[in-house]
């Protein structure tokens, strides 16, 4: 994973949850492919077909780019686990515009990443759809992450410690070293630490390893359409 990302990754983890997240992950697509607009849908797969649900703000770079016409181009990447099916949808407005097979392919490898975070935000949003003027907790994001590094160690049988995962939540959000240890009332060096002492029981080389390790175990299939 290029290091450039991983601030960008750990915004888009943090926001889950909230209505910056959809916002987040277009700025994350961004920083790999030129896109003008981004959706987020879920399928819910039953005897009867598919019953399409728009489940989180779309959000568009520009509204007059794609305007009422069909967009010239469009890729959905789909994640299928058990009977729901997570589109994540990408459209550029212009004809000379359309997505190459590099492009494809790179969006294909991104998905990995990016629709185990759109799954975990229609999660976590889909309780609070009966009042959608009940304001999500800033800190929703952060505590989604950190329970979803408690499942992965329960699954893993391993064990960190508090300040640990303080940290490797810390980081997943986005924070750097030494906001971490002024937010924690430590020195940078003992972040440092914390973070070596972690990688090493988790059986990774860093922080740019503990967002795959996070989601290394996540069910389901991706397919680009």
């Amino acid at each position: 994973m290029n290091s450039h990302l991983f601030p960008h990754i750990g915004k888009v983890i943090a926001s889950t949850g909230s209505r910056h997240f959809p916002r987040m992950l277009h700025d994350l697509i961004l920083t790999q492919l030129a896109v003008d607009a981004t959706h987020i849908t879920q399928l819910r797969v039953s005897a009867e077909g598919h019953t399409r649900r728009l489940i989180s703000p779309v959000y568009t770079d520009s509204v007059a780019a794609l305007g009422e016409e069909q967009p010239a181009a469009q890729l959905h990447l789909t994640r299928h686990k058990d009977d729901v099916r997570y589109v994540l949808s990408v459209y550029r407005a212009h004809h000379s515009k359309s997505f190459s097979p590099q492009e494809r392919s790179m969006l294909q490898d991104f998905s990995t990443l990016l629709l185990p975070m759109v799954e975990k935000h229609i999660t976590a949003i889909q309780p609070c759809r009966q009042n959608s003027n009940t304001a999500v907790p800033q800190h929703q994001g952060i505590e989604t992450l950190r329970r979803r590094i408690e499942e992965r160690l329960v699954q893993s049988g391993l064990t960190l410690s508090k300040r640990e995962l303080e940290v490797c939540v810390g980081l997943l959000a986005g924070r750097t070293a030494p906001e971490l240890a002024e937010q924690l009332a430590l020195k940078v060096n003992t972040i440092e630490s914390y973070l070596k002492r972690a990688a090493i029981k988790l059986g990774i080389s860093g922080r740019h390893s503990l967002l795959r390790w996070m989601y290394a175990t996540e069910e389901g299939t991706v397919t680009i359409l």
